[in-house]
């Protein structure tokens, strides 16, 4: 047996641990005041009872057999002995606490009574896998073989899932248990289901085990990318300027940037191996090449420009797994992304579905819904999510699980694929440190049971996590600095001479060495570290680590040579390909299911859309009520047909917008090999079956019978059966435009120009007769059309139109039937009657005869248009690779990125050149310069006091208090970290001493400096937030400058204002990238660099009170979490004071601060005041009060939030709220607050010296300012532009070549009519267009700059309206010259021309403000997108052009005729464009009819025509030929347009346009606080409130 190792005390700075500390802690849990149980012998660790399991012999790590070297008897009692030591004991088993000195002997008698759990056939083996540890000797064993036995897999999972029940702190590897005989047989069930997931026996009958590719081996990979890593900012001037720079160059020999970005070597020269049960953690600086490591790890190679070298998996190339077992490989980006509105339930069980193997491969009478059974209870039970099971999954809209139990959902999904090589891309982003540590056990335990190979790419890796990890890869600038076991590789940089700071997490340490800034040299060897990236490779590549990590890989070749054999001889026909599990039919099966539990877990989305769908066909079917069996009601018949297809084609453009929220869904899946991107467009479209067939059901039953239609069962479900097949293909057109579409902007500018084709080339608004041959090709292309002569035809084919005035001519006393004739198309002369089929072939060449023909080609375009949206999903791409930019501000960028940019230098060249600048400037800065910097900035005097501060929020069943009697203070010069487990209330209680609450009720009282707070607090505190909200476009410099210029007191000059800018760019060492502008993470600055910028821009409003910081480090890596905290140092010795909120930080950034605010669940305060040094006044007080004593090596920020029991629900100890409430500390502290007070009182009463000013700067100077940052805006991003400009050339292009010359006939009158209709139908997806951009600067109003202070709404208003009015003016006038001269405009006088110029340019103002009026009110972009088609059908349905005013109903046409905006622009326009023409009607439009015996035509018609308008000519046969019109003004009457109204129109519009900006300020008021203080106003439970804190103010003071 082995003997008791003797412990001896650690002299680094961390206690040694094992590389893989997890598997280490189920041989012997420590106490609870060490991390790991670990016997030392001359500075290697070994752990106790680590036996090998073959030879029965604990060895040495030197090899050399002796120190920790054991022998056993070799005798079957003593083999089977050594097996029962070597299998972990159960939690059950394990007593709950072992503690150091415990013998190992003293196992076996606990180890034999779990017998009874194990299955026999375990037993009967004999022989169990070795846990397996990091050996510390260069010559490591094998690793061990590829099956891992079920005892040990389920004793791991045993420990596990102990944990997750017990709550219990893995860092202090304690394992608390329960004895209850419930919970024993709840785990004995977990291990027998655990067994027939991953035990032995799956194993043995699995063709899929057994033909896994496991283990990865990569030697000389290299990447290369696109991309220069800096680029200048372009502008709307490029355009411009962009072809005299050419010349320029030409001409001068002028430098001038390439335009083609050089390569980039992202990635050089790696090589390792990660073997099976292995994890690798991936250690680096943003932008050093992590995450294109872990994608081309995990052979997703898309977007970059080569990969060189050779990656293989369990023996196979790349190029063979892509092709064939693409479903072993799996990448996790960051992001959680699930169907918000799927429960995790039904996530799971839907991959479950996707990955069930076949019948081989499960156990024997195992059938499919078994195997999901039984591994949704075991994932469901392993990562304990078990409650969240009937829980959506939610994000930001929908209300679901927590971001910890939502990264569990994502790695049991990744657990379902049983991928062989799993990569997870910094998947802790914006999890506190208990959770992070849970996710990363979780991974451990997956990749431990599983035997798969895991690689991790975390920020700020705590001890506790790096412990989990077998193997390290440092990266920096794309060079492998470090690639071994994790272990080791502390000790690899300290022998080459770096320091290793007292306190410093491990992961710390590795990533400051290729930070100048950060590392520690060892006295004496100054001269002899690598420096530089390409100094540490080559340092590595001769190391001896380099030499283990090649015989490492030479080891798994060999296991790999033997696995292939082994899959050879296993492999069948159904495991060759293993890309998708299910077939093609069952995925799209699957695919549907899942879709139809997307949509009913939304059903009030489903239902609203369904009651949207009623209310709008409730006002169509009252605007086209009863239409009469006339021909009176032939027009608006053909209308009201018209307008069902449209209405339901353009319902389907709201599919574009759910492409896009669900392609990442979907290209993750496609990943994860779950279904094809084709399944899933299938299933779309079964789904859209039923659904649209409701929406078709409501829209068509309500319009058909309101409007009178034919009323017969066949032509009702002949109807009903086209509008669904239209729309049915309408949505599959917008998918695929969005399948094919790289992003939502470039799809909507397709489908802008889409839509007005589809409208334009039904055959309704101008007739196939009267089409230009180069347009007329599109009807045929157009499924619309097909729709719309099936239609027509059904309605007309057997109607008879009997003709009444105004239609019949001539009429008058004299006038007889025999001798009238109907101007209806398709008359006969003499009759009064026109026949259905005889009007729609003459007007529309539409016969009946057609009906199921086009009904076969609608079918046809709807399966080529599924067929098209299948392929385009299948083309694309997830994770595209490529280097990230910084974007800089032409003539801002630094010299040495200048040169570079003009030499086209490789990315590299340029990387060094830039960071030799920032040393530079560093340097110069970091020495006195950058103290006087430091002095230069504004401190503070003021001492912020809080008391008795209470907040509550009403919920559903009555009222919650989130903060309860909170106290304390803020003093200039002391850094006051504000901390507490996840929902304590931390950023609650922030927001509520910096006044941001605007919900719910919060007392106590707020004082600064004794007196209650000025006007002006929100203005002169400095609010970091969480989130780093900016303008994109602007440069770091003018974000700075905008702070100051608007935050800074009025009295300051604008020079001074600017310099205290300069001094702040050089405080937080951003002189570098001053000229850089913002941007997006990946194209502008990265996470560190945003977070000094939103830093930057508080201090530069000089705060005169404190600095409140949100969460600063949350997101960043160790080393930019280090730089920040720093910075935040700096500027607390210079004076300001400081409230910073922040998750669990390590030892070394926690040293930083001065003071703690701890808070508990539920608000309550935990400990207030100083902490002194090392923490010791802080660990003083909880040992004092019966705390455990805090481990001399332990992190004292972990320390006490353990000591509280933070985020354990199981915490049975006592209450720190009450322990500090009865306190000798408490009661000094509030002595203390008291004192300050009245000191503070009294010194500040004598004089007031605080700006008491809401905002700094007057109102003219803030609109000014923030106009200026939105014109600048707008010119720099030369998309949204171009966008908009194309958008007005081409619909206006379009318009002119479909009416191009327009004649003079009597439909070429119409033509004209609906030419300046189709000018009205661009302002929806223009609307569509400025919306968003609106929206994102009211988020940035929000967010920040409101709760600031900076600038008022109106400022913000302002700066939203104004810019985009010169460019609407200058889109306009593009617009008009496109259309105007070319369609309708020809032969006009000049004023007709500028008068419909001047109108235009109204209409431009009109869709402004009618859109971001929209925008004003809705909440998100979804919202805002789709009240736009509502509202303009609203106003152009009743404008008088889709109906007349004469066919319109009396209560429609009696007030919302005259209350519509378009009414008055169509009159405007169409009266312009018809005036004085005289019409001549051609052959197919004159009413023929025989003039009586002895009169002549004109005799005969001379007093109706006088009448009725129009002319009579003698035509051929004797016959007279009535034209309906003489001149554009009668036909322009018929529609209740006048030209002598055209200056009322154009003053009537102008007031429609200044009503819209009016909404606009209205609705921006209510939306950003007007509503709430309505509310207030209203409410007199509020005023009573108020007046009582009033009152309570003034007693106290």
């Amino acid at each position: 047996m082995a003997t008791e190792g003797s412990e001896q005390p650690h002299t680094g700075a961390w206690p040694a641990v094992t590389a893989n500390s997890f598997r280490q802690d189920f041989l012997q849990p420590a106490d609870s005041s060490s991390p790991h149980h670990v016997v030392e012998n001359e500075g290697n660790s070994v752990v106790a009872g680590n036996v090998d399991s073959h030879s029965n012999v604990s060895v040495n790590p030197n090899g050399d057999g002796s120190g920790n070297a054991h022998t056993h008897e070799a005798s079957p009692a003593a083999s089977n002995l050594s097996a029962e030591q070597t299998a972990v004991p159960s939690p059950a088993e394990s007593p709950p606490a072992v503690s150091q000195s415990a013998n190992v002997a003293e196992q076996p008698e606990a180890l034999h009574s779990e017998e009874s759990l194990v299955p026999e056939k375990a037993v009967e083996a004999g022989q169990f896998e070795a846990i397996r540890t990091a050996p510390t000797n260069e010559h490591r064993p094998k690793a061990a073989s590829m099956t891992t036995t079920r005892r040990t897999e389920d004793q791991m999972l045993f420990k596990a899932l102990s944990r997750g029940r017990t709550n219990t702190s893995f860092r202090q590897g304690s394992i608390a248990t329960s004895g209850s005989t419930e919970e024993d047989e709840q785990q004995a069930e977990i291990r027998r289901l655990m067994s027939r997931m991953f035990g032995k026996d799956r194993q043995a009958n699995s063709e899929d085990e057994k033909t896994r590719h496991v283990g990865v081996i990569f030697k000389s990979l290299s990447v290369t990318g696109m991309g220069l890593g800096a680029a200048l900012q372009p502008t709307l001037g490029d355009i411009f300027l962009g072809l005299p720079r050419l010349v320029q160059g030409l001409l001068f020999n002028a430098k001038r940037t390439t335009k083609k970005p050089p390569i980039r070597t992202l990635l050089n020269n790696f090589t390792g191996c990660i073997k099976p049960g292995e994890m690798l953690l991936v250690l680096g600086r943003p932008g050093s090449g992590c995450s294109t490591f872990l994608k081309v790890l995990a052979n997703q190679r898309f977007g970059f420009v080569g990969v060189d070298g050779e990656v293989t998996y369990g023996g196979t190339d790349a190029a063979t797994m892509a092709k064939n077992y693409r479903g072993e490989v799996l990448y996790n980006p960051e992001d959680d992304l699930h169907y918000a509105t799927l429960s995790v339930k039904n996530t799971l069980s839907f991959a479950l579905k996707t990955r069930t193997p076949g019948k081989a491969s499960r156990n024997e009478g195992e059938s499919r819904n078994d195997y999901v059974r039984e591994f949704l209870r075991v994932v469901a039970k392993l990562f304990w999510i078990e409650h969240t099971m009937g829980t959506k999954v939610g994000n930001e809209h929908v209300r679901g699980v927590s971001g910890g139990e939502k990264k569990r959902v994502s790695i049991a999904e990744a657990m379902i694929t049983k991928a062989s090589t799993q990569c997870w891309d910094n998947s802790t982003r914006g999890l506190d440190a208990s959770t992070a540590l849970e996710y990363v056990e979780a991974l451990r335990s997956l990749t431990t049971m599983a035997h798969i190979s895991t690689s991790v790419a975390l920020y700020q890796a705590g001890e506790s996590l790096y412990d989990l990890f077998d193997k390290v890869i440092l990266i920096d600038e794309g060079k492998c600095l470090y690639y071994g076991p994790s272990d080791k590789a502390a000790a690899y940089f300290e022998d080459l001479g770096f320091t290793r700071p007292a306190r410093w997490t491990t992961a710390d340490f590795l990533t400051s060495v290729s930070d100048r800034h950060e590392r520690q040299v060892r006295e004496g060897y100054e001269d002899r570290i690598p420096r530089s990236a390409e100094q540490f490779e080559e340092t590595y590549v001769n190391s001896p680590a380099h030499a283990d990590n090649i015989r490492d890989i030479a080891e798994l070749e060999q296991q790999n040579e033997e696995q292939r054999r082994e899959r050879d001889s296993a492999s069948s026909k159904a495991t060759k390909q293993k890309n998708y599990t299910l077939s093609f039919y069952k995925q799209v099966t699957a695919c549907t299911h899942r879709q139809f539990l997307v949509m009913l877990g939304d059903k009030q989305s489903l239902v609203g859309k369904w009651g949207g769908i009623l209310f709008q066909a409730l006002i169509v079917g009252s605007l086209f009520y009863n239409m009469p069996k006339t021909s009176a009601g032939v027009f608006t018949r053909g209308g009201v047909m018209f307008f069902m297809l449209l209405f339901n084609a353009l319902l389907a453009l709201a599919e574009l917008t759910a492409a896009f929220d669900s392609r990442p869904i979907l290209l993750k899946h496609k990943t994860f090999s779950f279904y094809r991107p084709s399944a899933y467009a299938l299933a779309q479209t079964f789904v859209d079956v039923p659904l649209v067939l409701v929406q078709v059901f409501i829209f068509d039953t309500v319009v058909y019978f309101m409007s009178d239609l034919a009323r017969t069962a066949s032509q009702y479900f002949i109807s009903l059966l086209v509008l669904w097949c239209i729309t049915m293909s309408m949505y599959s057109f917008f998918r695929a435009m969005g399948a094919w579409s790289k992003s939502l902007d470039v799809a909507t500018r397709l489908t802008g120009v889409a839509i007005q084709a589809l409208i334009v080339y039904t055959g309704y608004l101008i007739p196939p007769t009267k089409m230009h041959p180069w347009f007329k090709w599109l009807i045929w292309l157009n499924p619309v059309q097909y729709g719309f002569e099936v239609l027509m035809a059904n309605e007309f084919y057997n109607f008879q139109i009997q003709c009444v005035a105004p239609y019949l001519v001539p009429l008058g006393p004299n006038a007889t039937p025999q001798y009238q004739s109907c101007l209806v198309q398709g008359s006969q002369p003499g009759q009064t009657t026109v026949q259905g089929a005889d009007y729609i072939f003459t007007a529309f060449t539409y016969t009946r005869a057609h009906l199921w023909r086009n009904i076969g080609i609608i079918l046809g375009f709807w399966i080529f248009f599924v067929f098209l949206t299948a392929l385009g999903m299948e083309y694309q791409k997830p994770n595209a690779g490529g280097g990230a930019v910084t974007v800089f501000k032409r003539g801002q960028a630094p010299k040495s990125v200048q040169k570079a940019l003009e030499k086209g230098s490789t990315p590299f060249d340029e990387e060094k050149a830039a960071a030799a600048a920032n040393t530079n400037l560093e340097e110069e800065s970091s020495g006195s310069e950058s103290d006087n910097g430091v002095k230069g900035v504004a401190k503070n005097d003021a001492i912020f006091t809080y008391t008795d501060v209470n907040y509550t929020i009403p919920v559903a069943k009555g009222e919650r208090k989130l903060l309860d009697n909170v106290q304390g203070f803020v003093r200039p010069g002391k850094l006051t970290a504000l901390m507490g487990a996840s929902g304590a209330g931390k950023t609650t209680l922030l927001n509520t001493l910096a006044q941001r609450i605007n919900f719910g009720v919060v007392t106590g009282d707020f004082l600064m400096d004794g007196h209650s707070l000025p006007k002006s607090f929100q203005r002169a505190t400095g609010f970091a937030e969480q989130m780093d909200v900016h303008e994109p476009t602007a440069t770091v410099r003018e974000a700075l400058r905008f702070s100051a210029l608007l935050r800074q007191p009025k009295e300051v000059p604008i020079e001074e204002k600017y310099d205290y800018c300069e001094k702040i760019i050089d405080l937080l060492e951003m002189r570098s990238i001053a000229g850089a502008t913002i941007g997006k993470i990946g194209a502008g600055l990265n996470q560190e660099q945003r977070k000094r910028v939103t830093i930057a821009v508080e201090l530069a409003s000089k705060p005169e009170l404190l600095m409140f910081l949100d969460e600063p480090t949350s997101g960043l890596d160790s080393a930019a979490a280090f730089n920040i905290v720093r910075f935040l140092r700096k500027l607390a010795d210079a004076g300001q004071a400081i409230l910073c909120t922040i998750h669990q930080p390590s030892s070394v950034l926690f040293e930083y601060f001065d003071e703690l605010l701890l808070l508990k669940s539920g608000g309550r305060v935990v400990y207030h005041g100083e902490l002194g040094k090392d923490s010791r006044l802080l660990i003083d007080y909880f040992e004092r009060n019966g705390a455990k004593k805090c481990p001399p090596k332990s992190n004292p920020a972990e320390y006490m939030l353990d000591a509280i029991g933070a985020g354990d629900p199981n915490y049975k100890g006592k209450d720190w709220g009450d322990v500090w409430a009865s306190s000798a500390e408490h009661v000094a502290r509030s002595e203390e607050i008291q004192e300050i007070i009245r000191t503070r009182r009294e010194q500040s009463s004598k004089s007031n010296k605080h700006d008491d000013r809401e905002y700094a700067m007057p109102l003219g100077t803030q609109i000014y300012t923030v106009v200026h940052r939105s014109f600048v805006s707008y010119w720099r991003d030369p998309d949204y532009m171009i966008g908009k400009f194309l958008l007005h050339i081409v619909t206006g292009l379009f318009n002119t070549f479909t009416f191009y010359h327009v004649g003079s006939s009597s439909v070429d009158m119409q033509s004209r009519l609906f030419s300046v209709f189709m000018t009205l139908t661009i302002c929806p997806p223009l609307i569509q267009q400025l919306q968003p951009r609106f929206l994102q600067y009211r988020q940035i109003y929000k967010s920040r700059e409101a709760n600031s202070k900076i600038y008022s709404w109106v400022a913000f208003v302002s700066g939203a309206v104004i810019p985009e009015l010169p460019y609407s003016i200058v889109a306009g006038t593009i617009y008009y010259q496109c259309w105007w001269w070319g369609a309708i405009g020809r032969g006009r006088t000049p004023f007709q021309d500028a008068y419909t110029w001047l109108l235009l340019m109204l209409f431009e103002l009109y869709y402004i403000g009618f859109g971001q009026a929209i925008a004003a009110f809705s909440p998100n972009e979804l919202l805002a997108s789709l009240m736009v088609p509502i509202g303009f059908t609203f106003i152009v349905a009743f404008c008088g052009v889709v109906v007349p005013f004469a066919a319109l109903p009396h209560f429609w046409s009696s007030w919302m005729y005259y209350l519509t905006p378009f009414r008055y622009l169509l009159e405007g326009f169409l009266a312009t464009a018809v005036h004085g023409i005289k019409v001549t009607c051609e052959a197919n439009e004159f009413a023929r009819f025989p003039p009586p015996p002895g009169q002549t035509c004109q005799s005969y018609t001379q007093e109706f025509v006088q009448q009725a308008g129009g002319y009579v000519q003698n035509g051929s046969g004797g016959l007279c030929e009535f034209c309906q019109y003489a001149t554009g003004d009668e036909f322009a009457a018929g529609f209740n347009i006048y030209y002598s109204h055209i200056w009322l129109d154009y003053g009537i519009f102008w007031a429609y346009v200044i009503f819209n900006f009016f909404a606009v300020f209205f609705f921006s008021w209510l939306y950003l606080g007007g509503a709430a203080k309505i509310m207030k106003l209203l409410n007199p439970a509020a005023r009573k409130q108020k007046k009582a804190a009033k009152l309570q103010v003034s007693e106290k003071v």
